[in-house]
């Protein structure tokens, strides 16, 4: 039999449903955000929600076809040269992902298979568990490729689409329940993309031991949310003091851009894409810290964590030397407390999780079941993966 640790289950397949719905959810609420700045004759703020749900969609519909593409002409991923992949023509493919369905045709395709072999009547054959194991992480690394766009349309959507309408409620004093709503959703759908795609890609990698649920996802969640959450809010101060603190950003997201290419990622198949990716790898690290390459990173996470806990600490201080006026303000003392109070949890968190809570080792203890060297076809991306 196979252990159930390593079983794509029903509880999983129901989780792939509900990131489906948060993620329409909070794409349909970051439209109507920017539907009702427009009714209401703001117009910038509407081109700039809905231009950073556009960067998103598009993005994300690049790389969801790239690697379609990629597999179609992989020999280990398609021995027979087959000119469709998961059923579909490569003319197929270009219209779905012209049209943005590239998600949804992946949400698609792994909830179709997982339904099959989750919820299938057919008896389980007990002389082949290789077999089934194989089926098994397939269907992980299928929900791997999708966690890893749904973690680049979180960074390249909802994280700047939480700081613009922060920026707006603060600075503006333009609010409204559906911009509250956005806010909220924007949230939801940054804690689950990061829980989702660091589990999904743990279990997908058969040499590395898997993230357990309970106290050690929590924590990795605290983390991640009130050092993203916080730094959001730090940001947000900041473009209050002045605009031109935005160039401050740009240039943060450019020496982390900068760092990936000095790297030699090597995560995508042609030249352009990769500075592409090079790009958002620097806009994730503008807001929290990934493994770019898979390395030992101790040094640079603490480096890179001195440095936000300078930002975050000196944003509040900068606004009331800079803008002494807006010490008064009614978010002022909350937020201050709040970037504070969170800043430190999130630290705890971090120190907690990687020093008595993360995995241990890296070779899961091999059987007769996983054998010593399978992997799932797509393995050879699934390795370049961000490490979270």
């Amino acid at each position: 039999m196979i252990p159930s640790h390593s079983r794509y289950g029903h509880w999983r397949w129901i989780l792939t449903i509900v990131g489906l719905i948060l993620y329409v959810v909070d794409i349909g609420t970051d439209i109507g955000v920017g539907v009702q700045f427009y009714a209401n004759y703001q117009l910038v703020w509407s081109g700039l929600t809905l231009l950073f749900v556009l960067v998103g969609l598009v993005v994300t519909q690049i790389f969801s076809y790239a690697w379609y593409s990629d597999d179609m002409n992989n020999p280990m991923v398609n021995p027979e040269g087959n000119r469709t992949t998961s059923g579909m023509s490569k003319a197929g493919l270009v219209s779905f992902h012209l049209f943005g369905m590239g998600l949804f045709t992946r949400y698609y395709h792994l909830l179709n298979k997982g339904f099959q072999v989750v919820f299938s009547k057919v008896p389980v054959d007990m002389t082949d568990d290789r077999r089934d194991y194989r089926i098994h992480l397939k269907l992980f690394g299928l929900a791997t490729d999708l966690s890893m766009l749904k973690l680049f349309e979180t960074f390249l959507e909802s994280v700047p689409q939480l700081l613009l309408q922060l920026y707006i409620i603060l600075g503006h004093s333009h609010r409204s329940i559906l911009q509250y709503i956005s806010v909220a959703c924007s949230f939801v759908n940054i804690a689950w993309a990061l829980v989702d795609y660091r589990r999904c890609l743990r279990r997908s990698l058969p040499h590395v031991r898997e993230m357990p649920s309970g106290l050690p996802t929590g924590a990795y969640l605290l983390y991640k949310l009130f050092t993203i959450t916080t730094h959001i809010l730090s940001y947000s101060l900041l473009l209050l003091v002045s605009s031109y603190s935005l160039a401050a950003m740009a240039l943060v997201w450019l020496l982390a851009t900068f760092w990936a290419h000095y790297l030699h990622t090597h995560f995508c198949s042609s030249r352009g894409l990769e500075w592409l990716y090079r790009g958002i790898i620097g806009l994730i690290l503008s807001f929290t810290f990934f493994n770019a390459k898979g390395q030992n990173t101790k040094r640079d996470m603490i480096l890179y964590y001195v440095f936000y806990s300078l930002v975050n600490f000196t944003a509040p201080f900068i606004l009331t030397w800079l803008r002494p006026e807006l010490k008064t303000a009614e978010y002022f003392l909350p937020v201050t407390c709040l970037i504070y109070v969170g800043t430190l949890l999130g630290l705890f968190s971090l120190v907690l999780y990687y020093i008595f809570l993360h995995p241990r080792g890296q070779e899961r203890e091999a059987d007769e079941v996983d054998g010593q060297h399978f992997e799932p076809d797509t393995m050879h991306r699934i390795r370049s993966f961000l490490q979270p």
